[in-house]
């Protein structure tokens, strides 16, 4: 089954307008998410889906291959199904073009899931979090799963909730959502035929239109595997975890 993967990058966040170019540690934001994604071994190819022709030359610029889509997209996910009309491929994954650190190794378990299994709509991913400052930021996305790993419900606000002190007796792992998405060719143009929901107009998560609809959405368990940029104030962070992992590469390479 062929897979691509398509970051879509639209210029006007509303959080961050223009990120896509935003300067990271010497290269534009969207540039690491595209080195990154080409690393991953299960893409037949990797495409940047945008409205805007300044991200369209700054891709081609750094070798990629960017696809014009119309402005007036309600997510991603639509935008991405308007760039791969037409290909011929049976998995598309949504890299989201904020997540420099994001791990080639989870594209592929994503696309493996989806092939192994056809009873999966959709595959995506989460991470424990670390620390309760992060967890209470509205800009991160949280999820809940039922006990197979499928997604119950994602949201903005920290779930789940506990009500009483005390209960129940051991720690609750809370479940930071990472930006990435593997969908079946045929459930993605089912998805972008349907209206956004008024879950997905309220919290503004593209998933949610999925879940109204039925979605059986997989989620994988990952470790330490994204650190998005949603807001000028996590550039900083973000650059010192490149720097990181590329003081870890350096040193690896001086010990063998």
């Amino acid at each position: 089954m062929k897979a691509m993967g398509v970051i879509p990058a639209r210029w006007g966040s509303t959080r961050f307008p223009g990120k896509s170019l935003a300067p990271v540690a010497g290269k534009p934001l969207i540039q690491w998410v595209l080195e990154r994604a080409r690393l991953a071994k299960r893409l037949s190819n990797v495409i940047v889906a945008t409205d805007d022709e300044r991200i369209r030359r700054a891709v081609e610029r750094m070798g990629g291959q960017a696809v014009m889509t119309r402005p007036n997209h309600p997510s991603g996910t639509d935008r991405i199904a308007e760039a791969v009309a037409g290909q011929p491929v049976g998995v598309v994954v949504n890299i989201q073009g904020d997540e420099p650190l994001i791990d080639p190794g989870l594209i592929d378990r994503l696309v493996e899931v989806m092939e192994k299994d056809g009873s999966w709509d959709m595959a995506t991913a989460a991470e424990p979090f670390t620390d309760t400052f992060t967890a209470g930021r509205l800009s991160v996305v949280k999820v809940v799963c039922d006990g197979t790993g499928r997604a119950m419900y994602f949201s903005r606000a920290t779930i789940p909730v506990q009500r009483d002190e005390g209960s129940p007796p051991g720690p609750v792992t809370r479940l930071r959502h990472l930006g990435i998405y593997a969908y079946r060719r045929e459930f993605l143009e089912r998805l972008v035929k349907e209206p956004p929901c008024e879950l997905e107009q309220l919290e503004k998560l593209e998933q949610l239109r999925a879940l109204h609809i039925g979605a059986r959405i997989a989620v994988l368990q990952a470790e330490g595997s994204g650190a998005g940029v949603d807001t000028p104030e996590d550039v900083p962070r973000v650059e010192a975890l490149l720097r990181q992992g590329a003081a870890r590469k350096q040193k690896t390479e001086v010990d063998r």
